[in-house]
């Protein structure tokens, strides 16, 4: 493909994806296809000869549209939103064409600095204390990372590494000494345990699993929202270290999966306090706030207030998704870390061929030290161009826009006690129900039953998609208003079907 090819190519996929946003709500939501429905259409090698952008092109209509789920049209309510937008897009356009893998400053240093910056700008317009920024007073700093996944990775090995050095000195310079700490170091690792929740995203066990280090999930219970609390902290705690388990890592967080529960971020940290693994000490408990999703309401200054984000200054990590609620598209997870020499120790490996004047000298950040892989994308620039054409208000009208689709859905529920019970307190943009039972004393059974009935009566037809979750042996379905196409008609016709197929189940 030449230029002009290329000139006339991008042109028509830029009509393309134009026509597929305008008409993204004549599509069902979720691919209906069979497994395996691909490769009935696809041969069975790579051809032989370059074919024609015509047919590629129109393959894409014919053959991969239809495997296609739509994360962005206005009936998906299921998971959490995949977002993007015109902005975003063009800017993957700029960073594929550029094409560089800027482990070094050296290789692109546009792509480090503007990656520094962009990141301060959005740790200020989230309300994050000073330590997380990288001008701030504990050498912090933010790095994109794929996921939130992956921020919980780098964040537990980060963890590991700090508390190590912090416990097992590291005395004597012989062989003889290298394998006695070695040999500590074993031992420590083998009573080192990652503590979490049974509310926490799946990845931080995932994480705990890669290290190969212990994992306990500290129950969460109805009364206290499904959040971790002081006491149910100070208990794990206590109960670890009576096993002879030291604990090193914390995963809270702000807007769990199954219900958007934000963690008692004070009760934390004096739970913390009272056992004397509090910041700063040695061997202290590092904590990460995982605000995958939620974490993009932070950009209005209500939802700051209203979770008391201050308080992460007292702990080592925080990581939010842009790419979910924030207009910018997959990947884009940002990691804030309050202090980046934390990360460096311990993910720092060099190599002659990395070597340069500029690393050498300490003059600049080289982000390959900041993460597991070795290369990056250039993946600031779409943040920058969201950044820049949204601008803050525009960012903060998105969320105010969708959770208010949230409220007004929440209270259409409320309206109907006869059909839908609430399980959890409404937030961010997602309400957690399910099927009031049909008498006074209608058995947990019974009712879990009716509610898989209209969950799955719901996403049958094709134009709406949720999701479920199990909270105390209750079956009870998510909803969520978080896409930014979706629009208060949207809304409305996801209430409307569910009243109908609920009242169909009562007749």
């Amino acid at each position: 493909m030449d230029s002009r090819e290329f000139k006339d190519a991008a042109a028509a996929t830029i009509d393309d994806i134009v026509s597929y946003f305008d008409n993204i709500g004549e599509r069902n939501v979720v691919a209906t296809v069979e497994p395996g429905y691909l490769r009935k259409l696809l041969p069975s090698a790579a051809p032989v000869e370059g074919e024609p952008w015509a047919a590629i092109r129109h393959d894409v209509e014919a053959k991969i549209m239809p495997g296609m789920t739509h994360w962005n049209h206005p009936g998906f309510h299921a998971f959490f939103p995949c977002a993007t937008s015109y902005p975003s897009i063009l800017g993957e356009l700029y960073s594929s064409a550029l094409s560089t893998a800027a482990f070094n400053w050296i290789c692109s240093p546009a792509v480090t600095e503007l990656e520094t910056i962009v990141l301060d700008w959005l740790a200020q317009l989230l309300g994050l204390p000073a330590c997380y920024l990288s001008t701030g007073p504990t050498r912090g700093g933010g790095v994109i990372q794929g996921s939130a996944s992956e921020a919980v990775l780098t964040a537990m090995v980060a963890a590991r590494d700090k508390y190590l050095r912090e416990t097992i000195p590291a005395d004597g310079d012989t062989d003889a000494d290298a394998d006695a700490r070695e040999d500590a170091v074993m031992r420590k690792r083998s009573r080192m345990v990652a503590l979490a929740t049974t509310a926490t995203h799946s990845s931080v066990r995932k994480a705990a699993l890669i290290l190969g280090c212990r994992f306990r999930a500290i129950r969460v219970r109805a009364e206290d929202g499904y959040a971790l609390t002081r006491e149910g902290l100070a208990a794990e705690l206590a109960a670890c270290r009576a096993q002879g388990l030291e604990p090193f890592f914390l995963a809270v967080t702000l807007g769990t999966t199954d219900t958007c529960a934000v963690d008692d971020f004070a009760g934390v940290a004096q739970a913390l306090e009272e056992q004397h693994a509090a910041p700063g000490a040695p061997g202290e408990v590092w904590v990460h706030v995982d605000a995958a999703y939620a974490g993009a309401a932070l950009v209005c200054p209500e939802v700051q207030e209203a979770t008391r984000i201050g308080l992460v200054g007292r702990f080592h990590s925080f990581d939010m998704n842009m790419h979910k609620w924030l207009l910018v598209n997959f990947d884009a997870s940002c990691f804030f870390v309050r202090d980046r020499d934390w990360l460096i120790q311990a993910l720092s490996v060099n190599q002659a061929v990395y070597g340069n004047k500029a690393s050498a000298g300490g003059l600049v950040t080289d982000y390959r030290e900041w993460q597991i892989p070795l290369g990056r994308r250039f993946r600031s620039l779409k943040i920058w161009f969201v950044m820049r054409s949204y601008g803050v208000k525009g960012l903060q009208e998105n969320i105010r826009k969708t959770t208010g689709l949230g409220d007004e859905f929440a209270e259409w529920v409320r309206g109907r006690p006869d059909l839908f019970e609430i399980v959890t307190p409404p937030r961010f943009a997602l309400t957690v129900f399910r099927m009031a039972g049909p008498t006074a004393d209608a058995s947990l059974e019974d009712r879990n039953a009716l509610t898989k009935t209209l969950y799955e009566k719901a996403n049958a037809s094709g134009k709406i998609w949720l999701t479920s979750t199990e909270l105390d042996g209750r079956f009870a379905i998510r909803l969520m208003t978080g896409v930014r196409t979706t629009e208060r008609e949207h809304v409305e016709h996801a209430f409307k079907t569910l009243v109908a197929i609920a009242e169909e189940a009562r007749a």
